[in-house]
């Protein structure tokens, strides 16, 4: 059975995390990235996120004699089924680069896009079959986040969005299929939305960072991460559903809207934003915060693929 032969352009964070996922479901990866000790970078740093995927010393060392680096880009490209670019997040460097992409790739590639904010069809404009150019944007860290956000632009074909979707799940992934472009996709606009409120009560004085912080972390996101906002509305309304908590809930929840803030990111609020993150870690007491992050994800990830398992074997 033929497997994707996948080339990752670009290899900072993103790239790194990507060129992990895909070795450990067993694809042959070429990577390419013109900086200097680019290749040094990514075989540290894709060994390291194989072992965020809990993979044994046997099974990581068998998944990184997979990988290729290449420093010429066409070469890197020249046969490859899938290519993931991660590179700057400008539309001029994105629509240079895939140009370049799509002019050395095979005809039957599909280009996609990492951008975290960039639509399809400001980045396609200049390819030379942006019919298969698609978005599939991920979360950090990579390796241990599902989501990957995946659309088309104006001249992508349907079909290229539907392998697109279907890719990503053969790499464990839960892919969304966006409806239409909007700049920032849809996880990074719910983020932002939560950013400017955070910053919003931290300039007012409202509460301290640590404090902001923790009321995610306790409250609204715990539960986030098993139910979205929507299931999570439905949940408040009891045996009632969404239907009794818009009659209980949606009159406050309007209001509350009418309060939310428009932050300006001032010197000032920076400033205030960063003393404040300082003053958190070391509260901490040598929590390593990125340590803790990948031991919740792992775990919550473990937990939520139980449930489904013993949910199907009741089915």
């Amino acid at each position: 059975m033929h497997k994707d032969r996948v080339t990752v352009v670009g290899c900072g964070l993103v790239g790194i995390g990507w060129t992990a996922t895909f070795l450990a479901h067993g694809l042959q990866v070429t990577c390419v990235d013109p900086a200097p000790g680019a290749e040094a970078r990514l075989r540290e740093g894709a060994a390291a996120d194989l072992r965020l995927l809990r993979l044994d010393d046997e099974q990581a060392g068998e998944a990184m004699d997979a990988l290729c680096f290449e420093p010429d880009l066409a070469k890197a490209v020249g046969d490859a089924d899938w290519v993931q670019e991660n590179g700057p997040e400008t539309v001029a460097a994105k629509r240079a680069l895939i140009a370049s992409i799509s002019h050395a790739a095979p005809d039957h590639a599909i280009i996609a896009s990492s951008s975290s904010s960039i639509t399809v069809s400001a980045m396609q404009t200049e390819a030379r079959w942006p019919d298969r150019v698609v978005l599939g944007h991920p979360f950090i860290p990579v390796p241990l986040m599902a989501l990957v956000e995946v659309a088309g632009g104006d001249l992508t074909e349907p079909a290229s969005v539907e392998r697109a979707m279907t890719f990503y799940r053969s790499m464990g992934k839960s892919p969304i299929r966006l409806k239409r472009e909007v700049p920032g996709h849809v996880g990074n606009r719910l983020q932002a939305a939560l950013m400017r409120e955070a910053f919003y009560l931290l300039q007012e004085g409202v509460a301290s960072v640590e404090d902001i912080d923790l009321a995610v972390t306790e409250g609204p996101g715990a539960r986030w991460a098993v139910s979205g906002p929507f299931i999570t509305h439905h949940l408040a309304g009891g045996a009632g559903g969404a239907r009794r908590a818009f009659e209980h809930l949606g009159p406050a929840l309007q209001a509350m809207w009418s309060h939310l803030g428009s932050p300006s990111l001032t010197p000032e609020l920076e400033r205030k934003a960063i003393e404040g993150i300082e003053q958190s870690l070391t509260a901490r007491g040598g929590r390593e915060p990125g340590e803790e992050r990948v031991h919740v994800l792992n775990a919550i990830r473990q937990a939520k693929n139980a449930f489904t398992e013993r949910s199907t074997d009741h089915d």
